[in-house]
C-alpha cells in the first residue's frame, strides 16, 4: 500500500509519501488516460519532488502532500488531483514511522528469532525424524499411481543431500520408504503429486 512514511535511514528527517508505482499508474491510466508517465508528466510538473524511486516505489514530497500540511489529517488529495485531474477523495492516512536505529534492529531481530524459533526447530527435527505413518500411507498410494521408474527417479531427487541413501537396485519399495525422513517424504510427495 502507498502511504506516508518517516524513515530516517532512507529519507533523512523528511516526511515522504511512498507511492506504489503500479497503483498510481493504474489510477493515472484510468482517470487521465494520456498514456504518459504519471511521475514525470503529472506529479513533477505539479511541484512534487521525487526523493527516491525503485523496486516499484516512488517516494515523493511536495506542497499539499507532505509540506504545509496537518500531519494529524494527512491525505493524498494533492497528488490525486495532479495525477488524475479530479478532486481528491479526502482519505485520511496515518504516518508510518520506521525506526531503523541499531537498538530497533536488534529488537526486531530478537522478535523474529523468537517468532520463528519453533518453526526452525520443527524443520530441524523433520530432517532427522523418520516419516510419519500418514506420510507413508499417502506415499504408498502415490507409488501405485506413479509407477516404479518415476518413483525411483523422484525418490533419488528427494533424498539427495539429506543423508538418506538412494534406493538400492534390489531394495523393496516399503524398505526404501521406511528410511525416509519427514522432510524427504514431504519432498517426495510433492514430486509425485506434481505433473
Amino acid at each position: 500500500m502507498s502511504g506516508f512514511t518517516r524513515d530516517a535511514k532512507r529519507y533523512g528527517d523528511r516526511l515522504v509519501y511512498e507511492a506504489l508505482g503500479s497503483k498510481w499508474r493504474r489510477y493515472h491510466d484510468t482517470h487521465c488516460g494520456c498514456g504518459l508517465n504519471w511521475v514525470t508528466e503529472q506529479a513533477e510538473p505539479a511541484g512534487f519532488t521525487v526523493v527516491k524511486s525503485g523496486s516499484g516505489w516512488v517516494a515523493l514530497t511536495g506542497p499539499g502532500l507532505t509540506e504545509d500540511v496537518d500531519e494529524s489529517a494527512l491525505t493524498a488529495n494533492a497528488l490525486w488531483e495532479a495525477v488524475t485531474g479530479k478532486p481528491g477523495e479526502e482519505w485520511i492516512e496515518t504516518v508510518h514511522v520506521i525506526d531503523r536505529s541499531e537498538e530497533a534492529e536488534k529488537k526486531r531481530k530478537a522478535e523474529n528469532d523468537a517468532a520463528y524459533a519453533d518453526r526452525r526447530e520443527r524443520a530441524a527435527r523433520s530432517k532427522k525424524e523418520l516419516a510419519t505413518a500418514a506420510q507413508l500411507k499417502y506415499l504408498n498410494s502415490l507409488v501405485a499411481q506413479a509407477g516404479r521408474e518415476r518413483f525411483d527417479a523422484d525418490y533419488d531427487k528427494a533424498v539427495k543431500g539429506t543423508g538418506v541413501a538412494p534406493r538400492g537396485d534390489q531394495e523393496k519399495t516399503q524398505a526404501a520408504l521406511g528410511r525416509l525422513t519427514q522432510a524427504a517424504a514431504r519432498k517426495l510427495i510433492t514430486a509425485l503429486v506434481g505433473p
